[in-house]
């Protein structure tokens, strides 16, 4: 059984739907209201799993195997909860992370098609716990190339391992995550990722501000 963190708050996407800026505003918000906020990504957090992160999205000549890539990514996850989440829900922090297991679900069930029950199974044993809070930024396959070319333009930075995956790959990524969505619709809340930044932050806040309502 997970447990539910009421103060831990997840963003999920696919590439290019925005999950930096949205961060930023639920940060904004939250810190405006006098809370301590952790703000993190996945993979990634800690500076172990940031080495991890490496190895999960470098380019390089041998095959990364999807079982492989699957425990990387658990690996790196156990270490960002162990000691980044969860220390900062104790002390009554909220945390807000740059995905989470759900991308597990998405990336490495939907897309590369390995057991949903061995990724719960990692889950249970791995982190434990679920957000109290997941916004959803869906965004078309297409809508979302267009941002990600834009992007590595303006930045000079070539596109990562995963970045580098073909449409139909994204395809069932995006699948996943409407997937998980509709199974869990209480924790995972779908915003329209297509509208400008700031009318996409807005329905993120607003989303935010709906939950902790029911919270009090």
């Amino acid at each position: 059984m997970l447990q539910s963190q009421p103060r831990l708050l997840t963003i999920e996407g696919g590439e290019g739907a925005g999950k930096s800026t949205v961060l930023s505003a639920l940060r904004d918000a939250l810190l405006a209201d006098g809370f301590e906020v952790v703000s993190t990504r996945e993979p990634g957090g800690t500076p172990l799993a940031e080495r991890i992160r490496g190895l999960l999205l470098a380019a390089g000549d041998e095959p990364v195997h999807p079982t492989t890539e699957l425990l990387l990514m658990f690996a790196a996850r156990a270490q960002h909860v162990q000691q980044v989440v969860l220390p900062a829900l104790a002390r009554g922090a909220w945390v807000i992370s740059d995905r989470f297991t759900d991308s597990s679900y998405a990336y490495q069930g939907a897309a590369r098609g390995m057991d949903v029950g061995f990724i719960a199974e990692l889950e249970r044993r791995a982190v434990g716990i679920e957000p109290g809070l997941t916004l959803l930024l869906d965004l078309g396959v297409a809508h979302a190339r267009e941002r990600t070319r834009g992007r590595d333009l303006l930045d000079g930075a070539a596109p990562d391992r995963i970045e580098r995956e073909r449409d139909d790959f994204f395809e069932r990524v995006r699948a996943g995550f409407l997937a998980r969505a509709a199974q869990q619709p209480g924790r995972i809340r779908v915003i329209d990722a297509s509208p400008d930044a700031a009318t996409v932050a807005a329905a993120a806040l607003a989303a935010l501000a709906t939950y902790r309502e029911g919270l009090a």
